[in-house]
């Protein structure tokens, strides 16, 4: 109908990119942190290489462990190893919650092989016009994405991920921020799998490529 203007739709790219990068940001500030403040503080690090901090007694605390029988590599990032501490931490060469933990070298390479491909795949998928104008879908993207790419940095540095949080009263795996980011933007994707519906107020507007801002 001449004379109609058709509005462009809001772009929620923005908070993908946000979330993402806050999610890498605080996994990364955190491991570092935690595991340097741990190795400093803890008197008897030098017998036990352990460090624990109670966050909620009798259920919750921060704990690092180190491995003396680990050395740094004579490369590039040994100073992003040994940031934290003197001693290599000891890592997770598995999946989330420890997933494949015991094949150590090979879960590692296979995991990050895994996380690589999948960071690309999310990001190709961020770039869809529908996926833009989701503001849900792009949240979960972002979370996923940063979760996703702050343990990939911990298994090409680290050669494993480094976990620190500890619900010790029922004995659940130790994680870290990243698995968190990881777990909560999956229950987003499956809750927006499962209750959202992509025709549900859709109009042809929303799928016309100029009516998404980028």
């Amino acid at each position: 109908m001449p004379g109609l203007s058709i509005m462009p739709q809001r772009s929620y790219r923005w908070l993908f990119v946000a979330l993402a990068v806050s999610g890498l940001a605080a996994d990364q500030i955190s491991k570092y942190g935690v595991f340097r403040w741990l190795y400093e503080s803890t008197p008897d690090i030098a017998h036990y290489y352990r460090g624990d901090r109670e966050v909620v007694p009798g259920w919750f605390r921060f704990t690092a462990e180190f491995d003396p029988s680990v050395s740094a590599c004579d490369c590039q990032f040994s100073t992003l190893q040994t940031w934290s501490a003197p001693v290599m931490p000891r890592v997770n060469h598995g999946a989330l919650f420890g997933l494949g933990g015991e094949h150590k070298g090979g879960a590692n390479q296979t995991f990050a092989v895994i996380s690589f491909l999948a960071a690309i795949g999310i990001i190709i998928w961020s770039t869809r016009r529908t996926t833009a104008v989701d503001g849900w879908l792009c949240a979960a993207l972002g979370l996923i994405l940063g979760g996703t790419i702050g343990n990939l940095y911990d298994r090409i540095v680290f050669n494993g991920v480094r976990d620190f949080l500890y619900f010790y009263k029922i004995d659940w795996p130790v994680f870290n921020i990243a698995d968190c980011c990881l777990v909560v933007g999956a229950v987003m994707l499956l809750i927006h799998a499962f209750l959202f519906n992509p025709d549900e107020g859709t109009s042809p507007v929303a799928t016309h490529p100029a009516a998404v801002t980028a």
